[in-house]
Formats: C-alpha cells, structure tokens, sequence
C-alpha cells in the first residue's frame, strides 16, 4: 500500500482536510488493489471483491459531498468578504495595511 499521507505523528491537530486526504489515498490503493486482483477467480474472491467495490463507491460518493460541501462554505466565505470589502472599502484597505506591515515586521525579526 503506497504511504501519500501527509500528516506526520508530530504534527498537531489533525484537520479535516488530512482526514479527506487520507481517506483519498485508502481509496485509491482499495482501487489499485482491486485492478491487481483482476485476475484472481473463486467465490470468497468474488465475494469480497464486490463488497469492496460497494464501500468504495460509497466512499468517494462521501468524499465528494465532503469536498463538495466544504467548496460551498469557501464560496460563501469569500462572497460574504468581497461584500465587505464593498461596503467597507476603507476599512478593509486599513486591516489589509495593517495585516501587510505585522507580516513585514515578523518577516523582518527572523
């Protein structure tokens, strides 16, 4: 099984997305295995061939309402910023300006 993960031990906490990604990645070794097997004939093969074959499905179909669902919170997030950038120009240009001279100093200080 190929290893495409890419959250190490050490790394703290885990987010969704090294979830999504993991389970990406078990699905498409599953895929990998399956297409490895093809060739491989008897009942208990078949059997269980077919039940993988229906988790996966059902796994992609979750992964891509995860993907899908979290897509429409970006979308809405970054509508509902550029509506406040809108009605809030110089507000906006203040915390951009302000955001930009905190980075340079923190860039600065290493």
């Amino acid at each position: 099984m190929s290893n495409s993960s890419t959250h190490s031990a050490d790394d703290d906490p885990i987010s969704a997305e090294d979830v999504i990604e993991d389970l990406r990645a078990v699905v498409r070794d599953a895929e990998a295995l399956l297409r490895a097997t093809d060739d491989q004939v008897g009942e208990k093969v078949e059997e269980v061939r077919a039940r993988v074959e229906d988790t996966l499905a059902n796994a992609r179909g979750r992964l891509e309402g995860a993907a899908g669902a979290k897509g429409q919170r970006i979308r809405a997030a970054a509508q509902s910023t550029e509506a406040y950038v809108k009605d809030n120009p110089w507000t906006a240009l203040i915390i951009a300006a302000g955001a930009g001279y905190l980075i340079g100093r923190v860039g600065r200080g290493r």
